[in-house]
């Protein structure tokens, strides 16, 4: 009995202590809003009195409503000048996305005109290949001549007035041509594997330069000229080719079978060699001959090389063809430059 008693005025003491304490902070508290609300409602009079004469104004305020009017002033210009950053760096953004636009718009316009160059060009190909289609025999197919892509075709694209603006036009021009460029690549296959088939026309034919690897020049037209000796007028039965040197390689128009290898005193050492559909060529003048007579050879096979023997005033290679009992122009027939 004596320690319950104990325990309930330990238990009694403690909850009297925590309620003085609590009393006191309540006290405390009460207190300091009451010295705070006393500052706060402390009257303050504010007189603006004039430089010159006139009348003074005054009037009361507190504490409280001059911190309140403090905040606001404070909170305003703050707002002010954050705003006022805010423009500034919408404005530079606005400068900016401007001159990216300008900058886009000038792009779209080079754009434009390059478009307009390939459909030109694209309509030039159309024509060349229409013609080249019908000199060969070829006849062009509908794809070709209708390249379609969705209602539109080709003749849309070249002929008709333009019913779109901006870039959706020339993405529309650009895939009907691309549509038309991929139907054009059968007809340029078809060319490409007859000119295979006719290889062996073209190689039994003379028509490539005479000299390896397409060098020198012309130094003396087919026809009538002055002779570069005697000075009198003669007609040159020939194509003259120098390289302004000795020992450049000489190669054989076409194929055929060497039926002279000789010396002339005009014509020096030269090579006559007997191609198919009664075609002759001869090439004189040359320092060295690598082939013998009875020899057959190939179209782009060197026979010898440039010299300066026989009437010659420097070294170069005199060149003819001959068909039948016929002398003709070599330019006629020397329609591939290079010969590789």
């Amino acid at each position: 009995m004596a320690r319950t008693r104990h325990y309930k005025r330990l238990e009694k003491n403690a909850v009297s202590s925590f309620l003085q304490t609590m009393r006191r902070f309540f006290a405390a508290v009460r207190g300091g809003f009451s010295r705070l609300f006393k500052v706060f409602d402390s009257k303050l009079t504010i007189m603006v009195v004039p430089h010159a004469k006139g009348k003074v104004v005054n009037f009361q305020t507190n504490v409280f409503a001059l911190a309140l009017a403090a905040v606001l002033a404070v909170g305003i210009i703050g707002s002010f000048v954050y705003f006022n950053r805010q423009a500034a760096g919408s404005g530079a953004e606005i400068s900016r996305l401007m001159s990216e636009n300008r900058q886009t718009l000038a792009s779209l316009d080079e754009l434009r005109d390059e478009n307009n160059n390939l459909l030109q060009t694209a309509k030039r190909f159309r024509s060349s290949l229409s013609q080249a289609l019908s000199l060969i025999g070829i006849s062009q197919s509908s794809d070709v001549a209708r390249a379609s892509m969705g209602n539109g075709d080709l003749s849309a694209l070249f002929d008709t007035q333009e019913q779109a603006f901006g870039a959706t036009q020339e993405a529309n021009d650009i895939r009907m041509l691309n549509a038309y460029i991929e139907s054009a690549i059968q007809p340029i296959e078809e060319i490409g594997k007859m000119l295979e088939t006719q290889e062996t026309l073209f190689s039994d034919i003379p028509n490539i330069w005479p000299i390896k690897g397409g060098i020198g020049h012309i130094s003396m037209q087919f026809g009538q000229n002055e002779h570069p000796i005697t000075g009198q007028w003669y007609i040159h039965k020939g194509l003259d080719f120098s390289t302004y040197r000795s020992g450049d390689p000489i190669v054989a128009t076409a194929n055929g079978q060497v039926v002279t290898v000789g010396y002339d005193m005009s014509f020096g050492n030269y090579v006559i060699i007997k191609h198919k559909h009664g075609i002759y060529t001869r090439y004189c003048h040359m320092s060295r001959m690598n082939v013998q007579k009875g020899q057959f050879v190939t179209q782009r096979q060197v026979i010898g090389n440039i010299g300066n023997t026989g009437i010659t005033t420097g070294p170069h290679l005199h060149y003819e063809i001959h068909i039948g009992s016929d002398v003709v122009d070599p330019a006629k027939y020397v329609n591939v430059k290079t010969s590789r």
